[in-house]
């Protein structure tokens, strides 16, 4: 069930569009600013961020630049925003930051569905979300492995590789996952099933 971020700093707006995507059959995670909005992707990234432009303190333009800065594998997660303004110049600064896509409120939450559905599946960058969930049978296995508390260099005497190697593939795997460390690459796998 593909997860998302709904970065938003009005509550009642938040409840409604949460409520909008469980009712389509998505989870649905929430953070009140940017910061929080930073962190949540940071620890466990989303399928999508749907993001306010206008929040007290990190507002939704610098919590795009600094994810893409930060943890550029993580930019391509799909991130839209979900804004009152409405006027061509704010459209076209957050397509320059790398939004996805822009919707504008009052929500139009047929509208919402539609694009939610549609990026979760292109993915982004043509990825498609399967890649998400795609690992090669040498990432599954040390993945494996370090799910059991292995290290690399104990990986490596036990699969006859070169340690360099292993880190090769635990570096794909979190590509291929979407998350910044091991720890959360083994976590999102064990939580995928893609490794037992």
């Amino acid at each position: 069930m593909p997860r998302i971020l709904c970065v938003e700093d009005d509550e009642e707006t938040a409840s409604l569009v949460a409520e909008a995507l469980v009712d389509l059959g998505y989870t649905v995670e929430r953070a009140s600013d940017g910061e929080a909005g930073l962190s949540a992707i940071q620890m466990s990234p989303p399928d999508l961020v749907l993001c306010d432009v206008r929040m007290p303190g990190m507002n939704g333009l610098d919590l795009l630049e600094q994810l893409a800065a930060a943890a550029p594998h993580l930019a391509r997660i799909p991130f839209v925003f979900l804004t009152a303004l409405d006027d061509r110049g704010s459209e076209i600064a957050a397509r320059r930051k790398g939004a996805d896509d822009y919707l504008t409120k009052p929500v139009d939450f047929e509208m919402l569905a539609v694009v939610v559905e549609h990026r979760l599946r292109a993915g982004r960058g043509g990825q498609g979300q399967d890649a998400f969930g795609h690992l090669t049978g040498r990432e599954r296995e040390v993945l494996t492995w370090a799910s059991r508390g292995k290290t690399s260099a104990e990986i490596a005497l036990i699969l006859d590789l070169r340690e360099r190697t292993v880190n090769f593939h635990f570096d794909q795997a979190m590509k291929r996952l979407n998350v910044v460390n091991r720890t959360h690459a083994v976590a999102r796998a064990l939580s995928l099933r893609l490794i037992d």
